[in-house]
């Protein structure tokens, strides 16, 4: 009697740590595949008058179940320095793309517009903004109907 409980509990032992070992196998594989890096989808820059400051936008975009996101950021560089650029706007938005142009008023002063894409219902969300660094004043402003000629 006592070898057969024996092998009874063996045999539940060797099932249950199959059943563990084959969980963690499938979730390994998934993991990966809801958890992408982003991709960069579009990217432009804009160079002051005087040649100082190089303003630069990106549009990046993270897939997954439940963490797909699109964003697009622009910064602010000094121009022969080793110091990082400076992220001065960040816009949160529903496809790869948005309607965003770059334009220096002034060797000190950068003006983006920004509007949503031409896709239907899209939203542009302007989630973070710094008005000045470094004495460059950036002004923000959005595109009536989310389209101009300078825009992608």
């Amino acid at each position: 009697m006592l070898r057969r409980r024996a092998k009874v509990r063996s045999s539940s032992r060797l099932f249950y740590v199959t059943i563990l070992l084959g969980i963690w196998g499938i979730g390994s594989l998934i993991v990966p595949v809801g958890c992408k890096d982003s991709v960069s989808t579009w990217s432009a820059e804009a160079k002051s008058p005087d040649g100082l400051w190089l303003a630069t936008a990106k549009t990046q975009q993270w897939g997954g179940p439940g963490t797909a996101y699109d964003a697009t950021t622009v910064s602010l560089k000094q121009v022969g320095t080793s110091r990082p650029a400076t992220q001065v706007l960040l816009f949160s938005h529903q496809y790869a793309t948005m309607n965003l142009s770059m334009q220096w008023l002034t060797p000190k002063h950068l003006q983006v517009r920004y509007g949503p894409s031409t896709q239907p219902n899209d939203r542009v969300n302007l989630e973070f903004h710094v008005a000045k660094t470094s004495g460059v004043d950036v002004s923000v402003e959005e595109m009536a109907n989310g389209l101009d000629n300078a825009t992608r």
